[in-house]
């Protein structure tokens, strides 16, 4: 077997709207194709004996076993690749659960799609699946469990926390859009303006003076006692002489701990003596110069979250201890609590495995006690200083036990140090009386506290700790999203989505839109190239002064990564035509289809669909949608439009020179097409049918009739509003006009605009792109010889795995088959085609850039216009 190529799909995919994380790896069963499961003796014995749990894949049967009944029945090893992908992530802490397997229109070439949970593991999956599985095959031996561990570390290094990850988790719940801005962290909620940012518990609403006064913990005991909060007496030192300070005016027993510690490390508890305060002082200075001295206070260690200025939850935590039996040394009791199922490495489970190092070995020795020893029956044996989970702690939910007076307390510490998001670590006896009357103190302030000991504590309520942050975040009333605006189709795609951008913008909105040639924000070009795939949609929602998306959306990106956002308000398909046909798996219109489809399965139920109602393969699409479908046409008697409009529905008309709306059996109309400039005085049909799509579109959205044909008259088609498409550029006895007409339905237009002209000689720059089909090129070729008197092939670029000479002689062959005494001429480089076109034209003649045949043709032909005319 061999794998051709993996790709990560992160949004909206051919495969499935919902599911937006999957992996589709392309793989080749070279001889295997000839051996199904049934075929490969003793497999089915090893594949059970190696992955037992697989007994619970129900695969097609339905049931439990359903797997091993195909196996044992004959299926192709993509199939078994699959679902081992699916398992050996289940047996590294991530559930997934969904696949396909589909073989390609070539023999023996399947695609294996299965969902992950992080992009590293799936990628990891994907290629051990493939080792397993030949291992299987050749009877091997095989260390599954390295594998399993290696995701495990792979999935702790990638995934969020736990608190980023319930903050998420929450977000995605109420269908809140994000995007992680890091490898770590760092996550933006929401679209556009709307987007609010946080990093583990902290937000964008969090104060950085409070961060630093809650880092100090001196800064903040001081603060607290100056209002009145009871605190444990104690100094901070950084010298020996602090040091014997200390132990004079605090006095035994004491606690020490770096003055910007975190998570425990550098603490410890109930030093008793002179000597064990020296260890513990040089301990601390290792994480801070400066450490803090305090009175050992006994009691139970508590944290309380408060939120926005509210208590939402508080908790006991303990240390991770072990009890003992009389029978088994410490070691095989950490070992033994570490087989709890509860326990797993690092933030994989409720708990987190017991871990020995210097701090356990301390507390063992202070209690005379080393790894071997077997301590008395029933003893707990505390194994950690602090009761930090991430140590191996354990939590007691006591939220509701807090005592109001507590509650008031731990509300006006938040407000004190000016924490939204704020961590109280309390030492008292219990939180159901005040802390002044049990003795109780506040030990720190925490900024960014963890979340996972009251989402998932050992004993206890869970509380949903994140629904609070969500609620300050995104309070009533507050949107997350943005207006999006999706565009796909063959042609058209650009010029629509450049004027539906121009009328939201003259409808007051900042916008930002993605097309062919760049990403836009308002009107200043961030990007140059072609923006249409999902990072550069992804840019768009980055930017936090965008109110409204506008997005060309490409078949490549589609296929590639999926889509760039999870749902739009509405999807525009300009058409489907033959076009990058016999590339990924795409061969025919039905196939290309189902890729556009993903574009409107991305719509809100709400939301509409602006589909052509003249292309049979669009309406397929608007009769499986699940949103409101509006349909345009250049024939008002269209019977889909028709029998659309008796239902009640909304069309856009090409009706009497007219740009109309049609509800029902009501007629609006918007505009004269000879009044709208893309339509160059109504004679390009194209231009109409990306008018009459624009305009569906934004009256759909709920603009104004008026608004959208003053934005229509106002769209004046050009180098600056419309690069590359129908660029017209007047010389003193000549034309040459720039489209960026790249297959056959696009060059027939362009053929029907040129028909109208009254010239005397049309000439043609011309050229192929390789990754076509042989026939697509001669079919260009066919098209430009029947449009040009002459022709002028300019192969620059895009050979894309072919060679120039092959591109050349396809579309010669298409054009000689038309004319086949028609003189062609060949210059290779786009400077010296448009060199020629300046010193050969006639007066009165008109040449036509079609294609990338001439890079950056647009500026090119600009800047010698700008010669002509002295500038």
């Amino acid at each position: 077997m061999k794998i051709l190529g993996i790709q990560i799909l992160k949004g909206p995919n051919i495969w499935s709207i919902r599911r937006k994380k999957l992996i589709q790896m392309r793989l080749d069963l070279e001889e295997l194709e000839q051996f199904p499961t049934n075929k490969i003796e003793g497999f089915r014995e090893r594949i059970e004996s190696l992955l037992p749990s697989l007994f619970k894949h129900r695969c097609s049967p339905g049931y439990e076993g359903g797997l091993f009944e195909r196996i044992d029945q004959g299926t192709w090893m993509g199939h078994v690749i699959e679902h081992i992908a699916l398992e050996i992530q289940t047996l590294a802490g991530m559930e997934t659960g969904f696949g396909r397997t589909r073989e390609t229109k070539t023999s023996g070439i399947y695609n294996v799609v299965f969902n992950y949970l992080e992009e590293s593991v799936g990628v990891y999956a994907a290629e051990a699946s493939v080792r397993i599985a030949e291992a299987l095959i050749a009877g091997h031996e095989y260390d599954l469990e390295q594998d399993i561990m290696a995701m495990k570390k792979m999935r702790e290094r990638e995934r969020f926390g736990p608190s980023t990850g319930s903050i998420i988790d929450e977000a995605v719940a109420r269908r809140i859009p994000y995007i992680r801005l890091n490898s770590s962290s760092l996550v933006q909620l929401g679209y556009g303006k709307n987007q609010v940012r946080f990093r583990a518990t902290m937000t964008d609403k969090t104060s950085s003076i409070a961060v630093d006064i809650a880092g100090n913990k001196d800064e903040t005991k001081r603060m607290l006692q100056e209002q009145a909060i009871p605190v444990a007496k104690g100094l901070t030192i950084s010298n020996q002489e602090g040091l014997e300070e200390a132990l004079s005016k605090v006095g035994f027993p004491l606690v020490f701990k770096p003055l910007n510690g975190n998570h425990g490390k550098g603490a410890t508890i109930n030093v008793k003596t002179k000597e064990e305060a020296v260890e513990a002082f040089a301990f601390a200075q290792k994480y801070s110069n400066r450490v803090i001295v305090e009175r050992f206070i006994t009691g139970h260690d508590f944290r309380v979250l408060v939120i926005d200025n509210q208590m939402v939850a508080a908790a006991q935590r303990v240390p991770a201890n072990v009890v003992a039996d009389g029978q088994h040394t410490i070691q095989e009791l950490i070992d033994i609590e570490n087989n709890d199922p509860r326990r797993g490495y690092g933030h994989e489970n409720v708990l987190t495995e017991i871990t020995v190092d210097r701090d356990t070995l301390d507390l063992l020795e202070k209690r005379g006690y080393t790894l071997e020893s077997i301590p008395k029956a029933k003893e707990v044996i505390c194994l950690k200083s602090t009761a930090n989970l991430s140590t191996g702690g354990t939590s007691i939910d006591v939220t509701d036990m807090v005592h109001p007076q507590n509650v008031f307390i731990c509300e006006r510490i938040a407000r004190v140090i000016g924490l939204d998001i704020c961590g109280i670590d309390i030492m008292a006896n219990n939180l159901t009386q005040p802390l002044t009357e049990n003795g109780g103190v506040v030990l720190e302030v925490n900024a960014a506290p963890g979340f996972r000991m009251h989402l998932a504590p050992s004993e206890g309520l869970p509380r949903n700790v994140a629904a609070p942050v969500l609620d300050m975040l995104y309070p009533p009333g507050k949107s997350a999203r943005i207006p999006i605006i999706a565009i796909t189709g063959t042609n058209g795609k650009t010029t629509t989505t450049r004027l539906i951008a121009h009328i939201v913008k003259n409808n007051g909105y900042r916008v930002g839109f993605t097309t062919s040639d760049g990403v836009y924000i308002q009107n200043s070009m961030m990007l140059k190239g072609d923006t249409t795939g999902p990072k550069s949609a992804e840019f768009v929602m980055k930017d936090p002064t965008v109110e409204f998306a506008v997005l060309e959306t490409a078949r490549g990106g589609i296929l590639r990564s999926g889509l760039g956002f999870n749902s739009c308000d509405i999807a525009v398909i300009t058409n489907i035509q033959e076009d990058h046909l016999g590339i990924s798996d795409i061969h025919n219109l039905d196939d290309l289809s189902r890729v556009k489809e993903v574009v409107v399965g991305s719509v809100k139920n709400e939301g509409w669909a602006i589909l052509n109602a003249d292309d049979k393969h669009c309406v397929k699409i608007g009769k499986k949608a699940r949103c409101h479908v509006a349909y345009f046409t250049m024939d008002e008697k269209n019977p889909v439009v028709k029998d659309h409009c008796r239902k009640g529905g909304v069309a856009a008309i090409y009706e009497n020179g007219f740009i109309t709306i049609k509800k029902g059996d009501w007629k609006i109309r918007i505009a004269k097409v000879t009044h709208i400039p893309i339509t160059f005085n109504g004679t390009v049909s194209f231009m109409v049918q990306n008018a009459l799509a624009a305009s569906l579109a934004t009256f759909s959205w709920g603009f104004k009739i008026q608004d959208i044909r003053l934005s229509l008259e106002t769209f004046i088609p050009s180098a600056a509003q419309t690069p590359g498409r129908m660029n017209i550029f007047e010389f003193k006895d000549f034309k040459i006009m720039v489209d960026f007409a790249h297959n056959p339905d696009g060059l027939n237009g362009i053929k029907e605009f040129l028909e109208t002209l009254d010239v005397s000689n049309h000439v043609g720059v011309i050229s192929g792109t390789g990754d076509r089909r042989d026939d697509d090129l001669r079919e260009i070729g066919r098209i430009s010889a029947r449009m040009f008197d002459e022709i002028i092939i300019c192969q620059e670029k895009y050979l894309r795995g072919r060679t120039r000479e092959n591109i050349i002689g396809l579309l010669q062959e298409g054009i000689h088959e038309v004319k086949p005494e028609m003189h062609i001429e060949f210059i290779h480089n786009g400077k010296d085609a448009l060199k020629h076109v300046i010193k050969t034209s006639q007066h009165g003649s008109f040449t036509t850039i079609i294609g990338d045949s001439i890079s950056d043709a647009v500026e090119l032909v600009q800047s010698y216009q700008d010669k002509e005319i002295g500038i």
